[in-house]
């Protein structure tokens, strides 16, 4: 097993970056999975997976707000205006995903911006 210099090897990279690609699939029961299993073997690992978890957790409460806002303005035909925002934080969140999983990738200690931080 190959030992960066800053003591990440590369399993840790790879399962890093798997807890970020994996909330794009599963929502936040990959991250939350992985997580639990490998946190105790790794910091790097425990750090990506903490933080996989905690975008995805922010996430769902983001889009489950923001829809129900959105429905509910529809009645006064204001939520209309609501709709691109809806379609675009799915798109931005994707962004942000990929560009987590390439920072593990790369043996980086990554924070997602704008991310609740409750596990």
């Amino acid at each position: 097993m190959a030992v960066a210099p800053d003591g990440v090897t590369s399993e840790d990279r790879t399962l890093g970056m798997l807890c970020h690609l994996l909330g794009i699939f599963t929502g936040f029961l990959g991250p939350l999975i992985l997580w639990l299993v490998k946190k105790d073997s790794s910091r790097f690992v425990d750090h990506h997976g903490r933080e996989a978890l905690n975008f995805q957790i922010t996430l769902l409460l983001l889009m489950l707000s923001l829809a129900g806002l959105t429905f509910a303005l529809m009645i006064v035909l204001v939520g209309v205006l609501l709709i691109p925002v809806l379609v675009a934080v799915p798109i931005l969140a994707l962004v942000a995903e990929i560009l987590a999983a390439v920072a593990a990738s790369d043996g980086k200690w990554h924070r997602y911006p704008c991310c609740l931080r409750l596990v």
